[in-house]
């Protein structure tokens, strides 16, 4: 048999039937566990995960034939598997045959040289083999040594692969990712205040597509593969793609740009390529770029003058981040891609087309009904009396949900400073809000200052220079092409209002009469 590839997909039943086998051995059904293997490898024949737990089950059953079996099976199939020799090597150890558990651990770390578990058995072996057997006392340390070596194998392979997985801790070295942590969300749509239509689109169009795509399937319907989140900073993009992920109970990974890209030729594309291999082994899973701007930049000289360096080395990382991709929409089933970008424009166009990121949603400001509910989500734990929520969310008028929650948060400050100080508790109440409101530092929304900064990558404007001694009208444009403005034109027009002179004496006034007069 040809070996298989490392990234074939198993069946849904044989990896449906494999995840319950897993869930048994957790609790120690093992005779419960090994059906379920049986019956998934039934399915699918070069299963090598199944083959591999398997192999565990019979281990601990004391079936060593049985268990060799499935392992050579492992290694016929995936010649490069380090797992499978270091449990050959735990086998033959445990048989007091050292020659034999040496040659399997270095066969380990010859398929993966900076394997931990196999380089401590190497070394364990190692002493053993320069110890005197017969020396009585040295042959109890023996014992003993190899009682806690095997304990300790065990006690690591004898947990399904995911779980191993499940550590919470990234693992990088040299600048490569080895491993990326994952968690289940616990958030959901419930604390995300508002934005009811846009809740609707993502239920519709991404967590029923992961948890119902026989649906998709069934009526001929594309399983989604990306889905872009685009709009001001501080809006709550990251807060709506936990949401997503624990509607879904999907595995939530969190690629982060600064762990994605390296100095080093070569680290960001193997970067990028690692992160969605564990989500494949890790199915459903969401995983989420953040300021996909950073990482899926314009090709073709985005201003910054040239062609090698930091620019080479961003294409190169767009053209590896498209083969992902394409990878995904390839078999997209318990995978999505969420992106998201205080400035979509800078994106690279082929990241954004339909397949990859070709569906996007626009997340705004929050309204005046929103900045209401906001203000009484981040108040709700908070010992508080007579505060008037509507006065509030007029006084807020264009602040971010960041920028509201900093603003309860520097209040709450107020009566707790209060009573550390006179040692009399007293309630939150509009007087906090207020001194807080008037404070410079805090009477403005963050949001101001970014929609001035980026007014000149979308808006058009007319200057007036002198060609040949004449006036002439020159119309600049900004970044956005003809279809941007159309795809990106509810932002367009938020930004357009809130750096229009009228509209900003507005808001001003507004907000001056809520916090002085009502």
């Amino acid at each position: 048999m040809p070996p298989q590839p490392e990234n074939k997909q198993p069946s849904p039943e044989a990896k449906e039937l494999w995840r319950t086998g897993n869930a048994s051995f957790q609790e120690g059904k093992l005779e419960d566990a090994l059906k379920s293997y049986v019956k998934a490898l039934e399915i699918d024949g070069d299963y090598t995960d199944a083959y591999f737990n398997r192999a565990l089950v019979y281990r601990i059953l004391g079936d060593i034939s049985s268990a060799k079996k499935d392992l050579e099976k492992v290694m016929e199939i995936q010649p490069k598997s380090a797992d499978a020799p270091l449990l050959m090597g735990d086998i033959a150890e445990s048989s007091d045959d050292y020659l034999g558990a040496k040659f399997w651990y270095e066969k380990s770390l010859a398929n993966k040289p900076d394997y931990d578990e196999a380089k401590k058995r190497m070394e364990h072996i190692d002493s053993i083999l320069h110890m005197d057997p017969l020396g009585g006392k040295d042959a109890a340390a023996l014992q003993t040594a190899d009682d806690k070596g095997t304990a300790r194998i065990n006690a690591e392979l004898s947990k399904p692969r995911p779980k191993l997985e499940e550590t919470g801790k990234d693992v990088i070295e040299e600048g490569q990712i080895k491993r990326i942590s994952f968690y289940k969300s616990k958030i959901k749509f419930d604390s995300v205040i508002g934005m009811l239509k846009a809740k609707k689109y993502l239920h519709d169009n991404v967590i029923l597509a992961i948890k119902r795509p026989d649906l998709f399937r069934k009526y001929g319907k594309k399983l989604g593969v990306g889905m872009l989140l685009y709009g001001p900073p501080g809006t709550g993009k990251t807060h709506i793609a936990r949401a997503i992920a624990g509607e879904a109970e999907a595995n939530f990974i969190v690629a982060r740009i600064n762990q994605i890209v390296d100095m080093y030729t070569g680290n960001t594309e193997k970067n990028l390529h690692a992160i969605f291999e564990q989500a494949r082994k890790n199915t459903p899973a969401i995983i989420f770029f953040d300021e996909l701007d950073a990482l899926g930049v314009k090709r073709g000289g985005g201003g910054d003058g040239g062609g090698g360096g930091e620019s080479s080395a961003l294409r190169l990382a767009v053209n590896q981040f498209l083969v992902e991709m394409n990878g995904v929409e390839d078999n997209p089933e318990g995978i999505f891609v969420l992106g998201a970008t205080n400035t979509p424009w800078d994106i690279d166009p082929a990241l954004k087309r339909s397949g990859r990121f070709g569906d996007s949603l626009y997340i705004r400001p929050p309204t005046y009904s929103e900045r209401k509910k906001l203000i009484i989500f981040y108040t709700k734990n908070k010992p508080k009396s007579g505060i008037p929520y509507g006065r509030l969310a007029r006084a807020t008028m264009g602040f971010s949900p960041a920028d509201i929650e900093r603003v309860c948060d520097k209040a709450a400050m107020l009566p707790l400073i209060h009573e550390y100080e006179k040692r009399a508790g007293r309630k939150l109440g509009m007087n906090d809000f207020l001194l807080v409101l008037k404070d410079k530092d805090m009477s403005s929304s963050s949001l101001d200052e970014w929609y001035n900064m980026v007014k000149k990558d979308v808006i058009s404007k007319t200057e007036t220079q002198i060609v040949d001694g004449k006036k002439q009208e020159i119309v600049k444009e900004g970044k956005l092409d003809a279809q941007e403005k159309v795809l990106y034109k509810s932002m367009v027009a938020d930004i357009k209002k809130n750096t229009n002179t009228f509209n900003i004496s507005i808001k001003k006034f507004m907000k001056w009469f809520a916090i002085n007069v009502f």
